[in-house]
């Protein structure tokens, strides 16, 4: 038989579910802290004895996952591989949750990220930044990136690219199976770090720069 402690382990993680399920179905505004104790199979005062309000339970959600996610980033980026496997890494962490967990992604998507709820968790969200950030100065200090490229700039840049994906899925502007996440990954990496133009090409120019400058 599970210990008290245990059982109320259970139903706040049975409530916080709900809630995402909720969320995503129906929108943070719309939803009743009712419909979330429907959905958990509980009394309705026992979403308020363990989360005091719907506000609550939304930033409990984006606070949780966010802890596990900037964990696993740290992870990556305190690992000795090569910053082109850091980035992989992270937009695999990152793109991968939509496969996990697409309700979660939604929530956080449409009532985080495009929400007021945001600036409320502006300074969680720059813990990622900076962990980015880290993860190209390396890569500029090993000779791996560009060392002209400003790191603060270039974390916004792959955080923005991450995220902009995953809005496209959660609005069904791109297309999500699980062929598309891999090839986005894949897009993320190589866009990231060889940039757009063609290897020759890129040279070419890099030679008529220097020319010019000269």
């Amino acid at each position: 038989m599970p210990s008290a402690s245990q059982a109320q382990i259970e139903k706040r993680r049975r409530i916080l579910r709900a809630a995402i399920t909720v969320f995503a179905r129906r929108g943070y505004h719309a939803s009743k802290v009712g419909e979330v104790a429907t959905e958990a199979g509980v009394a309705y005062g026992l979403v308020y004895h363990y989360f005091g309000s719907k506000e609550q339970l939304l930033e409990t959600i984006f606070r949780r996952t966010w802890s596990n996610m900037l964990e696993a980033v740290e992870e990556v980026e305190h690992s000795d591989a090569p910053v082109r496997e850091q980035i992989r890494a992270i937009a695999r962490i990152v793109l991968g949750a939509w496969e996990i967990d697409p309700e979660l992604i939604r929530v956080l998507i449409k009532e985080v990220a495009r929400g007021p709820q945001l600036q409320a968790e502006i300074d969680e969200i720059q813990h990622a930044f900076a962990a980015l950030e880290r993860v190209v100065a390396r890569g500029q200090q090993r000779g791996e990136l560009r060392a002209e490229l400003e790191p603060r700039l270039a974390a916004w840049i792959i955080y923005g690219a991450l995220e902009e994906i995953l809005t496209g899925w959660v609005f069904g502007n791109l297309a999500a199976t699980a062929e598309d996440v891999a090839r986005a990954e894949e897009s993320v990496v190589a866009v990231l770090c060889d940039g757009l133009a063609l290897q020759k090409r890129r040279a070419k120019s890099s030679s008529t720069e220097s020319q010019t400058r000269s």
